[in-house]
């Protein structure tokens, strides 16, 4: 018999952090998160989004052994601004039985009635800038630092307990030779003449810290339109600027201004922490720090992690600024490969921006929706 139990004591919490640990065990393509990190963003009292978020955590166990985990979440913002009435769910992982998953999204459907909410989709974190999508193509590949990774009968579960996809998400990757200057170098110059802009390069942390709530705002303008988006707030800038600015290259974060030093598009990639957190196996101390360092200097595959346009300057040739930055410090770095994080396939306008560098698509994800009674 499956009983679940909430997670409400640190014990228990970790718990809920580890389970995929065991689920993933000899995975050579799942990518462990770091422990206390991912602790730290459950905590309420330390991420912001708990502001305007409620969550509960659920452990399922068939008898004493732990079998399955899943987070649901309400976001104020969209439930009661944007009046979407969505129950979220996310960081689910169980066996491959389907008495456990059953009783884990019987559990947030019922959370989801209670607060008088129309339906439920997942996996999704809490909000834009979290993880999202269960994978359903690409299991051969190694995750990223911001993807879930799962098992193959994911997504089995999902659609023989009624739920329907709701967003598909696909996941690209080229050789950072087919960024070749020909196709932007000529439209780099004719563009900043044309529109009076000026890129703006980074070598130390402290120099981006000012112009990062500026960029957040950009953020939120350029995604407004997409289905979905729930913006980020005051409070999650400044959370985010101290858990994610300072861990970046600061060579790898691209600014264009116009005439008037207004910020107009922006561009942060990552290194490939991949193997690094792999090895560090959910722990900074003893090693793991070493590895992530090591990764952060010397990694040869890049992840373009958020790319943000203002809509009035989008489909005019701005990329072609931002691309021929990038062409020049990845060829200063050796970059081998290009990924690039989940896409909705909605999302013509990115589809448009990468047409060029001839991507692959190497990984499908998808959420999933069902009706709540």
């Amino acid at each position: 018999m499956i009983t679940l139990h909430e997670a409400k004591s640190k014990q228990d919490l970790k718990r809920f952090v580890t389970f995929p640990f065991s689920l993933y065990k000899n995975n050579k393509y799942w990518v462990p998160p770091i422990i206390n990190d991912e602790l730290e963003s459950f905590d309420k009292n330390k991420n912001p989004v708990f502001k305007d978020a409620e969550a509960w955590f659920f452990l399922a166990y068939d008898g004493d052994k732990l079998v399955g985990r899943v987070a649901a979440v309400i976001n104020q913002l969209e439930v009661n601004q944007q009046n979407v009435k969505k129950m979220r769910f996310g960081w689910f992982d169980f066996i491959d039985d389907p008495t456990v998953s059953k009783a884990l999204l019987d559990k947030v459907a019922e959370i989801g009635n209670q607060h008088n909410l129309e339906y439920m989709e997942g996996p999704v974190g809490f909000s834009n800038l979290d993880k999202v999508g269960v994978l359903v193509e690409g299991f051969d590949h190694i995750g990223t630092m911001i993807t879930w990774y799962n098992h193959p009968y994911y997504k089995d579960h999902y659609e023989n307990f009624g739920f329907v996809k709701e967003k598909e998400y696909m996941e690209n990757k080229f050789p950072a030779k087919n960024a070749d200057p020909k196709l932007f170098s000529k439209l780099n110059d004719l563009i900043k003449r044309r529109y009076g802009l000026k890129e703006v390069n980074f070598t130390k942390t402290k120099e981006v810290m000012p112009l990062a709530d500026e960029m957040f705002d950009l953020f939120n303008e350029t995604y407004a339109s997409l289905s979905s988006f729930v913006p980020i707030t005051e409070i999650q800038k400044a959370y985010f600027k101290k858990k994610y600015i300072s861990f970046i290259n600061p060579e790898y974060i691209k600014f264009i201004k116009d005439k008037e030093d207004k910020l107009i598009a922006f561009a942060i990639v990552m290194p490939s922490f991949s193997e690094a957190l792999q090895k560090a196996n959910g722990k900074l101390f003893p090693f793991g720090l070493y590895h992530l360092l090591k990764a952060k200097k010397n990694s040869k595959d890049v992840i373009f992690y958020l790319v943000g346009i203002h809509p009035e300057y989008q489909n005019k040739g701005v990329t072609a600024v931002i691309f021929n930055e990038y062409y020049k410090t990845f060829t200063e770095k050796g970059i081998d490969m290009c990924y690039r994080t989940p896409e909705l396939e909605e999302n013509l306008a990115i589809k448009q921006m990468w047409k060029h560098f001839d991507p692959v698509i190497y990984k499908r994800r998808r959420t999933y929706k069902k009706s709540l009674n």
